[in-house]
């Protein structure tokens, strides 16, 4: 079959050096929508080289090379095509705060195999050391369709409660039409989110947004309007992808930040009565993003950021 899952699981970690500069970071946050308003002091954060700082994402691509989905179809024992390929769920664990220009040693490897019946999930497992120690750890699930049903293992099943009562804040972020198309310059040229042809192959109307742009958007929303901008406070984000983004579209944030506290007030950045914690504590933020434009059909679900 056109996945091994003795042999990916055999093939062991694959090492190789990465590095970045301050303009990487610049285009990484640019491609997420950072920069408006341009003179604005908290975008400027994101976009300045004399004031920057790297929002923790930024992991995902750093060092450019083949990320995520593509990398994980290099691995020995896997030979699908990419139109097969979605990517399912991203978790992030952050060590210390990233520097805007390193180098690192990235250690990555199939750690397991899961037969989901209609498609099989490949988990691709990231560290990344620096010449002070450990930076991130990082975690993609990867849905290969029409790839399951040899009776392996299912893998786990449970996911964290939904969210109850109303969100702590509620935060509209609209994606550009060309935003997959400046995205994609950080390294993931996947033509899924580019050629209209290719799209369709794979089962959509239009090119998709990267699921990890989504990603870095909405870890940056939750930096913006809970964590006052400070993204050194950040110590894990982790999503799973229910559904695709397509560009121009809209994004509906929903934040959560104390279980059950605070108070929707309707449309864009809407207060809340409440943080339901205190400045500078650390906590937990549970996160829902929808697309608004299709009756708020969900994009990222089961989204958790801890932080400091």
């Amino acid at each position: 079959m056109p996945i091994d899952a003795a042999r990916a699981l055999a093939a062991g970690p694959r090492t190789r050096e990465i590095s970045w500069t301050p303009r990487d970071v610049q285009l990484y946050h640019l491609g997420l929508g950072a920069g408006v308003p341009a003179t604005d002091p908290g975008e400027l954060r994101y976009a300045l080289e004399t004031r920057l700082h790297v929002l923790p994402s930024f992991a995902t691509v750093a060092g450019g090379g083949a990320p995520g989905v593509i990398g994980a179809l290099s691995v020995p024992g896997v030979d699908v095509g990419l139109a097969q390929v979605l990517h399912g769920g991203q978790a992030l664990t952050v060590h210390r705060p990233l520097p805007t220009a390193g180098t690192a040693t990235a250690t990555s490897e199939i750690t397991a195999v899961y037969d989901k019946g209609t498609a099989a999930v490949l988990v691709l497992r990231t560290e990344a050391a620096g010449p002070e120690g450990p930076l991130w750890t990082e975690e993609a699930r990867i849905f290969v369709r029409g790839e399951g049903g040899w009776g392996g293992d299912r893998g786990p099943s449970a996911r964290p409660d939904a969210p109850s009562g109303e969100p702590t804040r509620t935060v509209r972020r609209p994606v550009r039409e060309d935003q997959a198309l400046l995205y994609r310059l950080t390294g993931d040229d996947n033509p899924l989110h580019a050629d209209p042809g290719f799209a369709r192959a794979a089962g959509f109307d239009r090119p998709i947004l990267h699921g990890l742009c989504t990603y870095g958007m909405t870890l940056k929303t939750v930096v913006d309007t809970l964590l006052d901008g400070d993204v050194t406070r950040v110590r894990s984000f982790t999503t799973r992808f229910a559904g695709v983004v397509y560009p121009g579209e809209t994004l509906r944030v929903r934040m959560w930040q104390g279980q059950g506290q605070g108070q929707g007030q309707g449309q864009g950045q809407e207060p809340g009565p409440g943080r339901g914690e205190e400045r500078g504590r650390g906590g937990v933020v549970r996160v829902a993003v929808s697309a608004v434009e299709r009756d708020d059909a969900a994009v990222l679900a089961d989204t958790v950021v801890e932080y400091g």
